[in-house]
C-alpha cells in the first residue's frame, strides 16, 4: 500500500516538520510535479523558516532529476515566486512556506505555466498520488540548477499599480514580522529615494529571522498587532503596515493605530478600481459580503463570490478576467498579477488613495465600518467540527432568509449574517459575523453562535 502523506490539502501542500513533511517527502513531490506536468523549467523560492532551505534543496533535486531545470530565487515571498513564473514564461513555479502556521510547520504552494494554481481540482491529488506511490522512473536527464535574482524586475512590476509621483510626505510603520518581507521595503526604499519620492518607512521586526523572536507572523491575531499599533501612535504615523511570513498578505493600521479588517479594505480597493474601469468584476468570498457586494453595485460593477482559498479565488478570477479579488482574510488579487494575490500591491494602492484623496485611513472606512460591523474571523476548536456544522445549520436554517454552501455554510437574515466554514489547513472552525448598522446586534449574535459551539 503506497504512503498516505497527510501534507497535501485542499489548495497547498502544509505539514508538521519530521513525519509529515522533510525532506525526503520533499524530494518526492519535486519528482511527482516533475512527472506529472513534464516542466522545463521551474522557479523555486522559499521563506525564511528554518527548515525551508534543505526542503527546497530536496525539492530542486527531485524535480532535476525528473529533467527539470530549475531557478532559484533565493529568500522570496510566495508573491515573488508568482511574478517569476509568468514574467520568465516557465512552466511553473514552487514556494516553500507555510505562512503563518507554527514554527514546526512548513509547506509549499504550486503553480504551472502562467502563475496558475494547482489545487486539488486541478493536479495537486495527482502530485500527492504520484508522491505517495514513489515509484519512479530512472533518472534518464538530469535538469540544471541556476541561481537567479529577479527582484528589480519584481519591484517595477508592483510599483507599475501606482504613479508615485502622486504621493505626498507619509511617513509609514512597516512591520514584516521578521519574515520574508524585509527586503521587498529595503528594494521599494531605495526607489523611492532615488525618485525623491516623499515616503519615510519606520521598521519594526524587520530582518529576516526563521527563529521569530517576535513570534510568528500572522497579524490576524489580536495578539500580533500590538506591536505596529503601539509603533504608530508613537510615531504619529499615517499608516501601518504589517504581513505574514510569505507577505502574500498585508494587514493595514490606520492612523491612530486601530486594525483595519481586511473586509473593509477589499471594499476600499473595489471602489478604486471600479473608478477606473466602471462595470468590472469583484471577486470576494462568502465569509463576509454585504459591505462588498453594496460598494460594487454602487459603483456599477458585477460582485462575483468564490470558494474561499488561494487556488479558488485566483480560478474564478481568471474565470471571470476580474480586475480585482479580495478575502476579509487580507488576501488581494489582480488581473495584471496573473489573477494572483499580492501583499504588496495593496499597501501601495491605499497609500496612494491616502496622497490623492487627502483623507486619513480612518476617514475612508469608517463609513463602511459602521454600515456594516463585523466580528472578524473566530477560530474555534471542536472535537466534532463537522457534527457542529449540521448542528447549527439545524439551529438557524428555519429562520433563514437565504442559505449558502459556497463555503461551509453561509445563512442570511433581514440584517444580519453569518458563515461557518471548516478550516483547510487547522483543526478548527471559523465563525463571521455582520450586521446591517447595528453593532449590537453583531456583537449579540456572536455571543449567541459563540456560545451554542462551545455548548455541543
Amino acid at each position: 500500500m503506497p504512503e498516505t502523506l497527510s501534507c497535501f490539502k485542499t489548495y497547498d501542500i502544509r505539514g508538521k516538520l519530521g513525519e509529515e513533511l522533510n525532506p525526503d517527502i520533499a524530494y518526492r513531490i519535486g519528482r511527482a510535479y516533475g512527472e506529472y506536468l513534464q516542466p522545463k523549467t521551474v522557479v523555486l523560492g522559499a521563506d525564511i523558516r528554518l527548515s525551508s532551505e534543505a526542503l527546497k534543496q530536496a525539492l530542486a533535486n527531485g524535480l532535476m532529476d525528473a529533467g527539470a531545470n530549475v531557478l532559484d530565487l533565493g529568500l522570496t515571498g510566495t508573491e515573488e515566486v508568482y511574478f517569476a513564473t509568468f514574467f520568465l514564461n516557465v512552466d511553473g513555479g514552487i514556494e516553500i512556506t507555510a505562512s503563518h502556521n507554527p514554527k514546526n510547520y512548513n509547506g509549499m504552494k504550486l503553480v504551472r505555466a502562467g502563475s496558475q494554481p494547482i489545487s486539488g481540482d486541478t493536479g495537486l491529488h495527482d502530485i500527492q498520488r504520484l508522491a505517495e506511490a514513489n515509484c519512479f522512473s530512472p533518472v534518464r536527464r538530469r535538469g540544471t540548477y541556476q541561481r537567479h535574482h529577479l527582484l528589480p524586475a519584481y519591484i517595477t512590476h508592483i510599483l507599475s499599480y501606482i504613479d508615485t509621483q502622486q504621493l505626498t510626505p507619509l511617513k509609514l510603520v512597516v512591520n514584516a514580522g521578521n519574515g520574508a518581507a524585509g527586503h521587498v521595503i529595503d528594494a521599494i526604499e531605495t526607489q523611492f529615494k532615488a525618485e525623491q519620492i516623499p515616503v519615510d518607512f519606520i521598521k519594526i521586526h524587520h530582518e529576516a529571522d526563521g527563529n521569530f523572536p517576535n513570534g510568528v507572523p500572522n497579524p490576524l491575531l489580536p495578539e500580533c498587532r500590538a506591536c505596529t499599533a503601539d509603533a504608530v501612535k508613537a510615531h504619529g504615523a499615517d499608516m501601518g503596515i504589517a504581513w505574514d511570513g510569505d507577505f502574500d498578505r498585508c494587514f493595514l493600521f490606520d492612523e491612530n493605530g486601530r486594525f483595519i479588517e481586511g473586509y473593509y479594505i477589499v471594499g476600499l480597493l473595489s471602489e478604486a478600481f471600479l473608478k477606473k474601469q466602471p462595470g468590472a468584476k469583484i471577486i470576494h468570498d462568502p465569509r463576509l459580503t454585504w459591505n462588498t457586494i453594496d460598494i460594487v453595485t454602487t459603483h456599477g460593477g458585477q460582485s462575483v463570490q468564490s470558494k474561499t482559498g488561494h487556488a479558488f479565488m485566483k480560478e474564478r478570477m481568471r474565470h471571470e478576467d476580474a480586475i480585482y479579488g479580495g478575502e476579509m482574510s487580507a488576501h488581494h488579487y489582480f488581473r495584471h498579477f496573473a489573477y494572483c494575490d499580492s501583499g504588496m500591491i495593496p499597501w501601495l494602492l491605499v497609500a496612494e488613495l491616502l496622497c490623492t484623496t487627502g483623507k486619513t485611513l480612518s476617514a475612508l472606512v469608517d463609513a463602511r465600518i459602521a454600515a456594516y460591523p463585523a466580528s472578524g474571523e473566530i477560530n474555534c476548536q471542536l472535537t466534532q467540527p463537522e457534527a457542529t456544522l449540521r448542528h447549527v445549520l439545524d439551529t438557524y436554517q428555519s429562520e433563514a432568509i437565504e442559505t449558502d454552501f459556497t463555503d461551509g455554510i453561509s445563512l442570511s437574515f433581514s440584517n444580519w449574517r453569518f458563515n461557518l466554514r471548516l478550516s483547510n489547513t487547522e483543526p478548527v472552525i471559523r465563525l463571521n459575523v455582520e450586521s446591517k448598522a447595528d453593532i449590537n446586534l453583531m456583537q449579540q449574535k456572536t455571543a449567541e453562535l459563540l456560545a451554542l459551539l462551545r455548548s455541543i
